[in-house]
């Protein structure tokens, strides 16, 4: 993807309108940006604005897109150091369900970016993203204790595939949206769009770590 900018005169911006000014035009110009990419966004010094799926250094800042518009997300530069530190556990754990590693680590890219102490609004916890019903339901007595939470967050994928028949997609449907919904909607992915984008989301990180590794 192009980086694209355009320049911000932010002595004459009031700061509290800024940050509408920058939503705005993203708003126009994200037409033009590939689907299903993290899009970023930077002020340089210079004064320009820059929106890129390429951050550079940790000044860029994520954008995600909401029900009320993009909204700004902190960009957790730690997952690489994360991502390496937890890479021998996952893959053991991996090993012991006969799971990919890469779907484990493409799931906790997107649901966590490699943050032990992450918690949702809706109050799900951890590097997997466990609800406290389904924590307590695979044995997991502490969610922030990334390896309790790796094993649990596995098992639960693991059951997922076999309730579905090993259908992936459905599997990380209902990781996401509860294999109740899945039921629901005669065994389909729901029709809600987080949901949908989700598992793109998943596939994505999926094959691309699998690239990586054959390359």
């Amino acid at each position: 993807m192009k980086s694209y900018c355009i320049t911000v005169f932010k002595s004459i911006v009031h700061p509290g309108r800024l940050l509408c000014i920058l939503i705005a035009y993203l708003s126009l110009t994200v037409i033009a940006l590939p689907a299903y990419s993290e899009i970023y966004r930077y002020i340089d010094p210079a004064g320009r604005l820059i929106f890129t799926d390429k951050p550079k250094h940790s000044g860029y800042i994520r954008l995600e897109k909401t029900l009320k518009g993009w909204t700004p997300v902190t960009l957790p530069f730690s997952w690489k150091r994360n991502q390496k530190k937890f890479s021998s556990a996952i893959k053991r754990v991996a090993q012991r369900y006969q799971l990919p590693h890469h779907l484990l680590h493409a799931i906790i890219t997107v649901e966590s970016a490699y943050n032990p102490q992450a918690k949702s609004r809706a109050g799900a916890q951890g590097l997997m993203q466990l609800m406290p019903a389904t924590a307590h339901r695979f044995g997991v007595k502490d969610p922030y204790n990334p390896y309790q939470n790796i094993n649990g967050g596995t098992e639960y994928l693991k059951y997922l595939l076999s309730l579905f028949h090993n259908d992936l997609k459905l599997a990380l449907a209902a990781y996401n949206a509860g294999e109740n919904a899945v039921i629901k909607y005669n065994k389909q992915i729901p029709p809600y769009k987080e949901t949908q984008n989700y598992v793109k989301k998943v596939l994505k990180h999926y094959h691309k770590y699998k690239r990586h590794d054959r390359g």
